[in-house]
């Protein structure tokens, strides 16, 4: 019997979401049922909006959460109705070519749920019966009250964790995080710069700060984010506003530029500027997402003579039931602050105005509480 929820929809490109009623199927075979009960407002969900990422609309908005297993479907026995959970984008298939290989945070056929989640009511019907079929974001959409998801997206975690702060490793944390400890491979010794200084950025700088890099550069041109990332482990600060990045990290370390530069911003002007802002051989990460008409030009010359490794880093390189229920511990045991990545916490009809928020740069995570 398909359940009733409440969801932030995008109906069509540019326009804003709306919170409309959908139907959520039963769990069919290796698929979960969640009541959701927090999930964060990330960069992602307005590019799915705006249709920079496809344009399979409408969309069913969400993806960095956390909540509670209501249903199980057939098959699935590492879960149980009543546990409680983060979900993630990336559940390894164990069948691809990346799986095989042994690197399954490289997974090509990541698990979603097979069956759609749709708009109650309508003209539209599917050969089911059911509305006009919804497009969940990176196979979750938890922008709504109740989800369905694959039963490898459900990482059980421990319930002390409440949900606002743990459902940030869905994404945006864990994102950052990992840019700095696995792409980037941060080690006690380094140093390190990080170019935008918003959630993602923070979490990268907080990777580095306990992976042990003696020196975590901060760049962003807003000192209220400069501020922040100090409380995150920032040894120094470069507001790129008025001073060239570039040569302020340079300055920083000796005159030779970072060993690990990571662009959490996912722009040509930040991407030219991390790497010129590596020593030789040094590591460029990317971790911000750009945009699909965004180009980058840089001399090939460059590119051979200063050596290193130009890497993107998708979704911190993690393995979910790996490194979520760890930093869920760091977490709980003082020793990684997620609280701090919380700058307000809002409803499902309060989106738009903290995408707005999140544009202007005046928040880290809005989450929403379901």
């Amino acid at each position: 019997m398909p359940h009733e929820a409440r969801a932030v929809v995008a109906l069509k490109k540019g326009a804003p979401v709306e919170v409309l009623p959908i139907l959520v199927p039963d769990p069919g075979p290796g698929e979960v049922l969640v009541t959701v009960q927090a999930c964060g407002v990330c960069h992602t969900d307005l590019h799915y909006r705006d249709g920079a990422i496809g344009d399979d609309f409408p969309y069913l908005l969400g993806h960095e959460a956390a909540g509670v297993i209501e249903a199980v479907g057939p098959g699935v026995t590492e879960l149980a109705p009543g546990d409680y959970v983060v979900l993630a984008w990336r559940a390894p298939c164990g069948r691809c070519r990346a799986c095989r290989r042994a690197r399954p945070w490289y997974c090509f056929a990541s698990r979603n749920a097979t069956q759609p989640m749709t708009l109650l009511g309508g003209t539209s019907r599917t050969k089911s019966g059911g509305g006009t079929e919804l497009t969940a974001a990176l196979g979750i959409g938890a922008f709504a009250e109740k989800t369905l998801v694959a039963a490898g997206q459900a990482v059980k975690v421990d319930p002390s964790a409440r949900p606002e702060a743990a459902g940030l490793i869905g994404c945006g944390v864990m994102a950052g995080y990992g840019a700095a400890v696995h792409t980037g491979g941060v080690g006690s010794g380094d140093t390190v710069a990080v170019i935008g200084c918003g959630g993602v950025g923070n979490a990268a700088i907080a990777g580095a700060s306990r992976a042990g890099a003696r020196r975590v550069i901060a760049v962003d041109l807003d000192d209220g984010k400069l501020d922040a990332a100090e409380r995150f482990g920032a040894t120094d600060t470069v507001n790129s506003r008025g001073t060239d990045p570039v040569e302020a990290v340079r300055a920083l370390t000796g005159g030779h530029g970072a060993d690990v530069v990571i662009d959490a911003v996912g722009r040509p002007e930040t991407y030219r500027q991390a790497f010129y802002m590596r020593d030789l051989a040094g590591t460029l990460v990317q971790v911000g997402v750009p945009e699909p008409d965004m180009r980058i030009e840089l001399p090939l010359i460059d590119l051979f003579s200063r050596g290193g490794a130009l890497k993107s880093s998708w979704y911190g390189d993690c393995l979910p039931s790996r490194d979520f229920p760890v930093l869920i511990d760091l977490f709980l045991s003082g020793k990684f602050d997620l609280e701090r990545f919380i700058s307000e916490t809002i409803g499902l009809d309060d989106l738009e105005p903290a995408f707005a928020k999140m544009q202007r740069g005046e928040v880290l995570r809005s989450v929403v509480v379901v």
